[in-house]
């Protein structure tokens, strides 16, 4: 859930994500209009743009007033820029779910994996988990951190001034830490290692891992303040395995936003489930189980998490028709090949005048969509990744690729297999990078993430 400060209304949304099961096309990939306004309008006061922030369309974004800071800054230079509402989001800590699956898509996101040390086990990974949420409610409220590794009251001081610019911290469980923390007997068969897949290039250093912390801001300072808060926390109980580095576009970058584009360029994010879907809880969310081993998970999701190299270079050497065809909807708006505008459903029997599909039986698209999977579907919720210039010369850049599913093998799984089978998007791409983390449902007032799994 989030709010704008001193507010409190839910605006959960759908957020950027890419291609069907995985790739990075326009389709299906998460819904993300990214939020934001021009200058104030005249006559319209600061605390009115504050009090009236909402959603944006039928997203459910919130909306930002960075060009109402832009105008007071231009107009006192000699002052500092007053707070905009997209510093003033805030994103609630407690709830029925973690915050960072419906919560709309930040500009800012850190991917962390952890493995307990030598002689960690289940009372070590406890204290963590206590100390990781207190940390994390505070810095989510725009609060200083003082954690245990800083000392009382001590805080870095990287944000103080930022407010809490819709950070949330989400947390998970890898399959390995089960074993270590002696609670193998409550490991869900939903993190079973996942196929293998063609595209697939792993590298074993950064996937999979005990613990995984996902990370989303509006505002870089604030993300990194709080991955580093997150760090510290851990020290003694659990090391870093991999950390991954993304972004989108910044909340408030446009008057008039449209849905994202990834780094090939393609319209992302039109097909995402919505939260107002009738099935939406039932496809992203785990049910209750009451007596079972896995009750823990109730309102819990489960995140494939997957980074996905982009070939830039071979993909832009395509004219656009090509790639319009590789994808099945037009680059410019998004709309599919068969006809309408970005929101219309695909007509994946309309022939044209030689009689071949529009939308070619092998296009992203029409791979990836539900009615082509048995009705398998899953929130996306990616960023995109720059790592700068990989040993070939070429651009290491591409997705850091999130999806949440109450259960992969029904959610990602077989679509991806149905990727991997013929999706004429799959040369452009390569899967460096893979886990699955069992997500617990959110933590109560008084409570920590993962103690119903850890204390029961």
């Amino acid at each position: 859930m989030s709010k704008t400060r001193k507010q409190a209304p839910d605006r959960a949304a759908t957020a950027v994500g890419t291609g069907g099961g995985e790739g990075a096309a326009g389709n299906h990939a998460a819904g993300n209009r990214a939020a934001g306004d021009g200058a104030a309008p005249a006559g319209v006061s600061r605390r009115r743009l504050l009090g009236t922030a909402g959603a944006a369309g039928a997203t459910g974004l919130v909306l930002g007033a960075g060009g109402g800071a832009a105008g007071y800054a231009a107009t006192r230079p000699e002052e500092p820029a007053a707070l905009t509402t997209v510093g003033a989001n805030e994103a609630m800590f407690h709830g029925k779910h973690q915050p960072g699956i419906t919560t709309p898509l930040q500009a800012r996101g850190h991917l962390t994996a952890f493995d307990l040390v030598a002689g960690a086990g289940r009372k070590e990974a406890a204290a963590l988990l206590r100390r990781w949420s207190a940390v994390a409610k505070e810095l989510m409220a725009g609060r200083p951190a003082a954690g245990a590794a800083d000392g009382p009251g001590h805080d870095t001081g990287i944000a103080l001034d930022a407010g809490p610019s819709s950070l949330t911290v989400t947390f998970g469980f890898g399959r390995t830490f089960f074993g270590r923390t002696g609670l193998a007997d409550r490991l869900p068969a939903a993190l079973d290692p996942l196929p293998a897949f063609s595209a697939d290039a792993l590298d074993t250093k950064r996937s999979n891992g005990d613990l995984w912390v996902q990370i989303g801001a509006d505002d870089a300072l604030v993300a990194f303040h709080a991955l580093r808060a997150l760090q510290k926390e851990a020290a003694g109980t659990a090391r870093v395995r991999w950390q991954m580095n993304g972004f989108n576009r910044s909340r408030g970058a446009t008057a008039r936003p449209m849905t994202a584009r990834n780094l090939m360029g393609q319209i992302d994010g039109t097909g995402n489930p919505k939260p107002s879907d009738e099935d939406f809880d039932r496809r992203v969310f785990v049910p209750a189980s009451p007596g079972k081993p896995q009750e823990w998970m109730e309102d819990g999701s489960y995140a494939v998490v997957r980074r996905i190299r982009m070939l830039l270079d071979d993909w832009e050497k395509l004219p656009v028709e090509r790639q319009e065809r590789v994808i099945g909807r037009r680059k410019a708006d998004g709309a599919p090949l068969s006809g309408g505008t970005e929101t219309t459903e695909m007509d994946l029997d309309k022939a044209g005048p030689d009689g071949r599909l529009v939308i070619p039986d092998n296009a992203h698209a029409r791979i990836s969509s539900p009615e082509e999977n048995g009705g398998a579907a899953m929130l996306r919720r990616p960023f995109s990744y720059h790592d700068g210039i990989a040993e070939d010369g070429t651009p290491d850049a591409g997705l850091l690729f999130i999806c949440w599913q109450a259960d992969p093998f029904r959610g990602f799984v077989p679509v991806q297999r149905k990727l991997d089978r013929g999706d004429a998007l799959s040369p452009f791409l390569r899967h460096e990078a893979s886990g699955v983390f069992a997500v617990p449902g959110g933590a109560a007032e008084g409570e920590y993430v993962g103690q119903r799994l850890l204390e029961a």
